[in-house]
This record gives C-alpha cells, structure tokens and sequence, in this order.
C-alpha cells in the first residue's frame, strides 16, 4: 500500500482496517504516514519525506523517490506480493505500478490520478498499468471506463469520516467556544510550503474580519505535526480535528484541495484561496485543463466558493467575500449551502472503505 501525503495516509488506513477484518490472512505492508501505522501497516517510508507539491518543488526529491523505488522493486520481484494498491499520488505511484505490472503483479488503483484536470495522456498508461481502479468522484468512472480503465465509483472516503458530526453547538462545545459566537475557521494547508505561502495573508484576512464583526472567533485548524510559530500566527491551533473545526464555524477559508470537499461535507460555507511558486503556477497554467481548482467547485462543475489564486490572493478581496458568508440568513450564505448540499449528495454513500477493501481482497487471491 502506497501513499505519498497526509490525505492518502489517512485513506489508506480506513481501508487497511477494512481488509484486515475481511482478510486477516494478509499482511500489509507499504508507504505512508501515522495512520497507516495504527491501523496494522509496516512501513517502510514515512510518507511525510514525500510530501510536496508542484512541479518544480517535486524535482528535489527526484533522487530519494527512486532510490525508493528501486526498493520497492525489489519486493515486487519477490513472488511474495499479493497485490499492489497505490493511493493517489500519481507521479510517484504510476512508476510503482509500472514496477509491478513487469513483474505480474496486480495493481489496484483508489483515487486515481485527476486525468480530468491535467493529466489526460496518463489515461492509455492507466489502462495499462491498472487491473482495477477505485474512483472516489462520481464523473470519473465513466470518463475511465471510456478510455479502457475497469474502474469503478466507490463514493467519497469522507463520508466514512462523516458518518457521525457533531451538531455546531456540539462541536463549539469540544473546542470551548460559547454557542453564541460568529467563528472563522483557516485552514492553510498541511505542507510546510503550503503554510509558509498562505498564512501571512490568511491572518491579515482574518484580522480584517475581525474588525468587521467585533467578537469573531478564529480558529486555525492544522494537521498534527505542525506548531504554527505564534508570532505570526495570534490565533488558537487545532489539530487533526478538520470536521470539528468546520461544524464549528459559521465560514471558512480553506487552501484548495480536500479541506473543500470537507466543507461541503459538514456544510460550512467556505471561501478557496491558493498560492505556489511562479514557476509552477505559470506550468499549471498550460496543464491544466479545467476552469476551477478547489475540489467542491471541480464536482459542482460550477463555482459554487469563490476563487482566490496567485496574485487574486489579497485579504481585502477576501474579507469581503467571506463577510457575507458570515451574516445569518444573507443571501450569499443560503446559496451557498444549498448548493453545498448538492455537492454531498453527489459523493455516494459511506462504505468506501468496505468496497474497495472487497476489490482488494478479491485481487489478492
């Protein structure tokens, strides 16, 4: 089992909990991070070495993802491997699968690489490579199946997450908050590069709001091994309580990425901000064939959060989207929830887990 980030590594551990209860017989072992760990995975690399994001900051760790790879060849060629399954981390994770095709072992593909953005020549390689995909947005099944993926729509692994929130008051209540506050939540991101682009302007959009609605609450939710500096950040952390956080509040700002689907889920109104290198941004730019980059907005197929990328990123222009948000009752804040409604409803059922857990058993015979 292969996952490169922090989303992947906590996806990868509901299924690892899944298939140990269908197959105890198996014994897992891969790449990935603490909740892999926890639910029975050895690990051979700590995903946290991995994580970065770009295509320019990707080539610094050109060097130590294949002398990883070479490793994980060396396994495969073993004859001891059931069954190789890769999480979404694409540019590391089709090499393994190329890896492990040469070497007649299958491959099972959950959350595959978003072709559909910019990734469109993968598909022929993900056709070949693959012997089973697990798609977690409800456009791509039918998008690979065209293109000879045998894939299949799983429903969103954040709705296994999802399957109990907490009321608002209840939430407030975990994280001491009085019920009769306004509450903003930030969410910066879980990189250090993410964290260093974003947070200065996030907390002077937070304090422009501040001054706006006198006695807003903040909260800054962050994963669990990152300790924001307090100097630059005057706002209470939390950590790795994502759904906590936004049941919560009343918006929130959130980098692109996962953090949006998650609002959609716990239905909090939320505002998309991202930044990245120059060179990046101007390579994304060619890439990338679709209009939106926040995850809600790609299912949506329609902006239903606001945008806030590169240079758009002021925290004057985003206070005063997020300020509507904030009102009770306004207009922006009702739209916006019902189509966060849509959203959720469009991700499935729970049971992710479960499902591609019974791929993976299957696979593995």
């Amino acid at each position: 089992m292969i996952a490169g980030e922090a989303s992947g590594d906590l996806h990868a551990a509901g299924l690892a909990r899944a298939l140990t209860a269908l197959r105890p017989d198996l014994h897992l072992v891969g790449m990935g991070g603490r909740n892999m760990r926890s639910a029975g995975v050895e690990l051979l690399e700590d995903a946290e070495s991995m994580a970065v994001m770009g295509f320019v900051e990707v080539l610094r760790k050109v060097p130590h993802h294949w002398a990883l790879l070479r490793q994980l060849e060396r396994r495969l060629v073993s004859g001891k491997v059931a069954l190789l399954v890769t999480i979404d981390y694409p540019g590391f994770n089709m090499k393994v699968a190329a890896a492990a095709r040469r070497h007649g072992v299958p491959v099972l593909y959950y959350i595959t690489p978003q072709v559909w953005a910019w990734g469109a020549k993968r598909l022929p390689t993900l056709a070949r490579l693959v012997t089973k995909a697990a798609v977690i947005l409800p456009f791509e099944e039918a998008l690979l199946r065209q293109h000879g993926v045998d894939a299949t729509f799983v429903g969103h692994p954040l709705l296994d997450r999802a399957r109990a929130l907490p009321t608002q008051g209840e939430a407030r209540a975990a994280l001491g908050i009085a019920p009769d506050r306004r509450v903003l939540a930030l969410f910066p991101g879980s990189r250090a590069q993410e964290i260093a682009r974003h947070l200065d302007d996030f907390v002077a959009t937070a304090r422009l709001l501040e001054a706006q609605h006198p006695g807003l609450d903040v909260v800054v939710s962050v994963a669990p091994t990152v300790q924001l500096d307090a100097a630059r950040c005057p706002y209470r952390q939390v950590h790795d309580a994502s759904f906590t956080v936004l049941r919560a509040a009343d918006a929130a700002l959130c980098k692109s990425g996962t953090t949006t689907l998650e609002a959609a889920v716990a239905g909090c109104p939320l505002v998309v901000a991202y930044r990245t290198s120059g060179w990046t941004y101007a390579i994304a730019r060619r890439a990338v064939k679709i209009p939106f980059i926040g995850l809600v907005n790609v299912v949506a197929g329609k902006e239903v959060a606001r945008e806030f990328v590169q240079d758009a990123l002021v925290p004057s222009r985003i206070a005063a989207t997020l300020g509507a948000l904030l009102v009770p009752g306004g207009a922006a804040r009702e739209a916006q929830l019902a189509a966060l409604g849509e959203v959720r409803a469009s991700l499935g059922t729970p049971g992710a887990s479960a499902r591609v857990a019974a791929m993976a058993a299957e696979l593995a015979r």
